[in-house]
């Protein structure tokens, strides 16, 4: 008796997670606009960066912007480059990692091709492998700036490029001996939903 009271029991439960499931879906279906409306844009993508006269760093990035977000001309970005990806792979360069969250201003935002400018921060590691380096500052914060193009084309697809300049390098001594000033980036996004 006991046992077919839980066995009821627990199929009305279930009968109740079903019906809560099934009403958030149709509410969800007759209220999408409202919803894709705030999310706007979401792209993953690949970012190649060169330190001018250093590394080559490859990595990856993703961007997101939403019409109630300044009228989708704040773009917000995490990205990750590492010279691993880079002028490290197979080679002894020296692997370092750049971690990245930025905030980027895109003008002329209904137009194929976008100028904009960023600011970015994050962190910095290089991993120069050598106990005998071990004394030498290895880790910083990164402050930068860059400005360039975005060009959306008619598929989902955009192509950014941009210069920018670390705020803060280091010497050796004061700081990440490979942190040099002036950077290129060239990166590619796939728009996974607009």
């Amino acid at each position: 008796m006991n046992l077919n009271y839980k066995i009821i029991s627990m199929k009305k439960k279930q009968f109740v997670v079903f019906l809560f499931m099934t009403s958030v879906i149709c509410f969800q279906g007759q209220n999408q606009e409202i919803k894709n409306d705030f999310l706007g844009e979401f792209k993953v993508g690949f970012r190649i960066q060169k330190t001018q006269k250093l590394y080559w760093e490859n990595g990856l990035t993703v961007d997101f912007t939403s019409p109630k977000i300044l009228k989708s001309r704040l773009h917000l970005g995490v990205s990750y480059v590492s010279s691993r990806f880079g002028s490290a792979m197979g080679t002894n360069a020296i692997k370092q990692d750049n971690f990245l969250v930025s905030a980027g201003y895109f003008f002329r935002h209904q137009k194929k091709l976008q100028p904009f400018t960023r600011f970015n921060t994050g962190f910095f590691s290089a991993d120069y492998e050598s106990e005998i380096f071990d004394v030498l500052p290895n880790t910083a914060l990164l402050l930068s700036v860059d400005a360039g193009f975005s060009y959306q084309f008619n598929a989902p697809i955009t192509l950014q490029i941009s210069t920018g300049y670390n705020i803060n390098t280091g010497t050796g001594s004061n700081g990440p001996g490979t942190l040099f000033p002036v950077f290129y980036q060239l990166s590619l996004y796939y728009t996974l939903f607009k």
